[in-house]
């Protein structure tokens, strides 16, 4: 079965006028019905996956023959979850997958949750394989945090994976559970708790080859002192004594001898310890490995007046991404006391909280560090319209176009920046209504071929090089999803199957 990468490649230029169509925001209902009916998997595809979609369109689309049309709206992101979760039943084993794998999109842009009963409904029919990858990002934070508790037996299994979050007392519930099924799940991951928690047991079970299950062990398990001198001795590979480094059954000792390590990357594990020792902890806040120093700076017990004694230097090109919603809030002392540090990374860290209180975003919003600011506004819901944009001017890094999704993000005012000398700041003038005509003319022969296409669909585009663009190979689709096309044009385009009268 071909990819969509694939199956857009073969499409012909006729089959890509049509997909604009499919897009532009101008087509009528019935329009889109007939494409729907009649034209290529190519057009299929995109108006079912790359758009939302009129009441009428999705009834026709869930009723469509073709699995892999219903499978195409499984996966839009543009689409209600509700609607979307009218396939839940679906008879083909492929568009139950994609409805379970989740949207697409752009990467770290929150997903809708599916209605809680269709999220139920699946854990209680769908079988496991399908309920991996990203079913979990589809879950509302209310039903993940009834899992343990809900009525449903299928989903209170899913609950046990949990165990390590919950109480004692919810955790002697499950074992005790009316179900047979979440019962043994549950005594299941209680045993292999209190295997990983027997150093011995660690020991006899661990593989002496790298491996997965061997870096696992090593990591997360108790390793027995036998265990940890052989790492120390005669490791199976390079990299092992990091590994333990973080280990919370490492030996005092131990600690304090790989404090002492060789290997700046060891040190820089053992200082994000919270049992290490104010003497290793005073050697380390001097270490001659700055990432070292680093860590050691943020250490939750140091003042501000020990923090800022440590010579440390935060880097300023990092990854500043957007992070999923968490289930529960963090304590709002210990977020204040994070805004309220002079230091950036302590900063950066309460500026990535969902649930920041108002007057710490207003503070925030101006900090003097990029990382602070870029940071809230990836991930702080009431982020404003002027944080969002100064963050995408000043941010070049990794999911930087996330931004562009944010709720409050601007249009007005971007034409100023059509000309440029960043290409992904140029093509913001594509969202601005005020765009001139002269300026996206002239932007659909930039350099740039995402700046070429995102003025190909301004409706400010001249008529003329619109129409010229039909027959462009590059932009045809784009042209085509211009909502500024003639109404004529636009119909003759479906009349004639996608093909331009000369």
């Amino acid at each position: 079965m071909p990819t969509p990468s694939g199956i857009w490649e073969e499409a012909d230029l006729a089959t890509r006028r049509l997909a604009g169509v499919a897009l532009n925001p101008s087509t009528p209902v019935d329009v889109l019905l007939r494409l729907l009916a009649q034209a290529p998997l190519a057009v299929r595809m995109v108006l079912c996956r790359d758009r939302a979609l009129p009441e009428p369109v999705v009834d026709a689309v869930l009723l469509h023959p073709d699995k892999r049309t219903r499978g195409f709206f499984a996966r839009n992101p543009h689409a209600d979850p509700a609607q979307r979760a009218r396939l839940v039943d679906d008879p083909e084993w492929y568009v139950r997958a994609h409805l379970a794998d989740g949207p697409g999109g752009i990467l770290g842009a929150r997903i809708e949750p599916l209605p809680d009963d269709t999220v139920v409904h699946m854990m209680s029919t769908y079988e496991n394989e399908l309920l991996g990858g990203g079913f979990s990002r589809q879950i509302s934070h209310g039903l993940s945090r009834s899992l343990p508790t809900h009525p449903v037996a299928a989903v209170r299994v899913r609950g046990v994976w949990r165990w390590d979050q919950l109480s004692d007392e919810r955790r002697a519930a499950l074992l005790a559970d009316a179900d047979t099924g979440v019962r043994e799940r549950a005594l299941d991951m209680a045993l292999r708790r209190t295997r990983e928690a027997d150093p011995a047991w660690v020991e006899a079970q661990l593989p002496a080859h790298t491996c997965h299950a061997r870096w696992d062990g090593l990591i997360r398990h108790a390793l027995s002192r036998n265990v940890v001198n052989s790492v120390l001795t005669a490791p199976a590979a390079a990299g092992e004594r990091g590994a333990i480094a973080g280990n919370p059954s490492l030996p005092a000792d131990v600690v304090a001898l790989l404090a002492r390590d060789p290997d700046p990357e060891v040190r820089e594990r053992i200082a994000h310890r919270p049992d290490l020792g104010p003497d290793e902890r005073r050697a380390l806040a001097v270490d001659p490995d700055p990432k070292v120093r680093l860590a050691v700076s943020v250490r939750p017990e140091l003042t501000e007046e020990e923090r800022a004694a440590i010579d440390y230097e935060v880097p300023t090109d990092g990854c500043f991404h957007p992070l999923p919603r968490p289930h529960f809030p963090s304590d709002p002392r210990l977020v204040r006391r994070n805004a309220d540090s002079r230091h950036p990374l302590l900063r950066r860290k309460a500026a990535q909280d969902h649930f920041l209180p108002a007057d710490l975003v207003e503070r925030l919003s101006t900090d003097d560090d990029l990382g602070v600011r870029v940071l809230l506004a990836q991930n702080h819901p009431s982020a404003s319209a002027s944080l969002l944009l100064s963050a995408f001017l000043e941010y070049r890094g990794h999911e930087r176009a996330h931004l562009t999704t944010r709720p409050n993000f601007p249009t007005t005012g971007l034409a100023a920046f059509a000309d440029h000398e960043d290409r992904e700041v140029r093509a913001l003038a594509a969202r601005d209504p005020h765009t001139t005509p002269e300026a996206a003319h002239r932007l659909t022969h930039d350099p740039d071929p995402a700046v070429r296409a995102a003025l190909t669909r301004h409706p400010n585009l001249p008529p003329t090089r619109l129409t010229e663009l039909l027959d462009d190979e590059e932009l045809a689709h784009h042209a085509a999803a211009n909502p500024a096309l003639e109404p004529g044009l636009l119909l003759g385009l479906v009349e004639m199957g996608g093909r331009r009268g000369k």
